[in-house]
C-alpha cells in the first residue's frame, strides 16, 4: 500500500501539520493531493483539540505547483470533468482560507505556481532563505484564478501584477520585502523561527482567534459566496482546455520556445 500524499499528525499542544508527501515529484499536486487537502483541513479545522495548524513539505521543495502530466491528462477530458476538478482546486484554497484554526506554511526550496497560493491562503509565512518562489501558471498558457485573491492579499495589485505576468522567479528576501512571506530564516531554522509564533497564538483563546480571523476575512473581501466560487472554477477549466494552455504544457514538457515566442 502506497504512502498518503498528505500527512497529518497533532501533538499535545494542539499544533497539528499537515505535510505535503510527494517528495519524489516535487510535492506537484494532482487531484489526490487536492483531496486530501480538503478532507485533511477541514477534519482539523472541526477538532476541538486543534489550536494551530502548520503546513509543510516532504523532501527538498515545499510545493511545486500542479503536476503538468496531471494538468495535461485532465486537458483532454470532458468540460464537466475538467470543471469537476477546478471546484475541487478552488474549494482546497478557499478551505483553507476560511480554516478557523491559525494557519502557518513553512517554506523550504520551491514554492511554485499553486504553491505560491497555498502558502498565501495561510495566515503566517515562515521562509528559508534559500526559498524560491514564482507565480508560474501564465507561461504555460493557464490562469491562476483560484489563487489570485489570496496572492493580492499578500501582494497587492501592483506586486501581483508583476510576478504573475512575468512569472519571474524571486528569493525570500524579496518575498519578504514585498510581502509575501512574514519571517525568513537559515536553512533548517523554520521550526525554530516558528515556535514564538506558534507561543504566541497559543496564549491566545480559540474563539477569539476565529472571530478576528473572520472579521480578517470579511472585511478583506476573501470570504466568498457559492456562486463566486463556481465562476472562479468556471472561469479556471475553460482556460486549462484552451489552446494557448495546451501549446504552454507541451512546450514545457518537449523542452521548447512555445509557439508565441518569438521565433518559437
Amino acid at each position: 500500500m502506497s504512502e498518503a500524499v498528505v500527512l497529518t499528525e497533532t501533538e499535545p499542544r494542539g499544533v497539528a501539520t499537515v505535510r505535503f508527501n510527494r517528495p519524489e515529484v516535487n510535492n506537484d499536486y494532482n487531484g489526490d493531493m487536492i483531496d486530501a487537502l480538503i478532507e485533511g483541513v477541514v477534519t482539523l479545522g472541526k477538532d476541538d483539540a486543534v489550536r494551530v495548524i502548520v503546513i509543510r513539505g516532504n523532501g527538498r521543495h515545499f510545493q511545486a505547483g500542479a503536476d503538468l502530466n496531471w494538468i495535461q491528462e485532465n486537458a483532454g477530458k470532458s468540460f464537466e470533468e475538467n470543471l469537476n476538478v477546478s471546484r475541487a482546486t478552488t474549494a482546497a484554497i478557499h478551505g483553507l482560507t476560511i480554516c478557523p484554526k491559525p494557519t502557518i506554511a513553512l517554506i523550504h526550496g520551491g514554492c511554485f505556481g499553486g504553491g505560491t497560493g497555498i502558502a498565501s491562503a495561510c495566515d503566517i509565512v515562515v521562509a528559508e532563505e534559500s526559498a524560491i518562489f514564482a507565480i508560474t501558471e501564465a507561461r504555460w498558457g493557464l490562469v491562476a484564478t483560484p489563487i489570485v485573491p489570496q496572492l493580492l492579499s499578500r501582494l497587492g495589485a501592483g506586486r501581483l501584477r508583476r510576478y504573475s505576468l512575468t512569472c519571474e522567479r524571486f528569493d525570500a528576501k524579496r518575498a519578504f520585502e514585498i510581502g509575501f512571506v512574514d519571517e525568513i530564516c537559515a536553512p533548517g531554522k523554520l521550526d525554530e523561527t516558528a515556535e514564538p509564533i506558534i507561543d504566541a497564538l497559543l496564549h491566545c483563546p480559540p474563539d477569539a482567534l476565529a472571530g478576528t480571523k473572520a472579521n480578517a476575512l470579511k472585511f478583506a473581501g476573501l470570504d466568498f459566496t457559492p456562486d463566486e466560487l463556481e465562476d472562479m472554477a468556471q472561469a479556471h477549466a475553460k482556460r486549462r482546455m484552451s489552446e494557448a494552455a495546451a501549446e504552454g504544457l507541451n512546450s514545457f514538457l518537449q523542452k521548447r520556445k512555445p509557439k508565441w515566442y518569438p521565433g518559437g
